[in-house]
């Protein structure tokens, strides 16, 4: 039998019901789930060291368990020396087993590394999704600090199913991410 998330199993057996009593949703098909993580990193600096790019995909690989790839520009900007087709960027989207297993060690390791660490900020995008922004890639237990070329920061970027901000945040909050000022009912 294959390995089923913590998370996962926590969503059904316990996030669905809570959710559907709070939100007074008639079928199990209406509760909000989370539909996919999405990890970008932009790496500005690649313009002038291609060596950044590589090294970033490979931290995002350790990090996620999942291959990252490489974003590439879009057009031309000559102001800042970039050309159509250039990485600029890295990212990773992480879906069913592998989001939850992500997701789980977000919570439980990565965010309690942050220092002075007091909660997230709970600003969502309108459409039931959200984003946190990390500054340090270090917080992962991942990466190795002796190794470490450049710190880089990466969004986090959640993409649920919700159809209003409020049922977003109440899925978030129940999976456990630290959100600041959190009124319980």
């Amino acid at each position: 039998m294959a390995h089923i998330p913590n998370l996962r199993t926590k969503y059904r057996d316990e996030i669905v019901p809570a959710l559907t009593t709070e939100f007074k949703y008639h079928t199990v098909m209406q509760v909000p789930k989370l539909e996919k993580i999405v990890i970008n990193q932009g790496v500005g600096q690649a313009v002038s060291d291609k060596k950044i790019v590589d090294t970033a995909q490979e931290e995002l690989t350790n990090i996620t368990g999942q291959k990252a790839i490489q974003t590439m520009s879009r057009k031309d900007i000559s102001n800042f020396k970039l050309r159509r087709k250039m990485p600029i960027g890295v990212k990773v989207t992480l879906r069913r087993n592998n989001m939850y297993e992500f997701l789980e060690r977000l919570i439980c390791v990565a965010l309690p590394r942050i220092r002075d660490f007091k909660g997230i900020n709970s600003k969502f995008d309108g459409k039931g999704n959200y984003t946190l922004g990390i500054t340090e890639q270090i917080i992962f237990p991942e990466i190795d600090i002796d190794k470490l070329g450049k710190i880089l920061g990466m969004e986090i970027t959640f993409v649920t199913s919700a159809q209003t901000d409020e049922e977003a945040f109440a899925l978030l909050r129940e999976f456990g991410l630290p959100f600041k000022n959190i009124k319980k009912n």
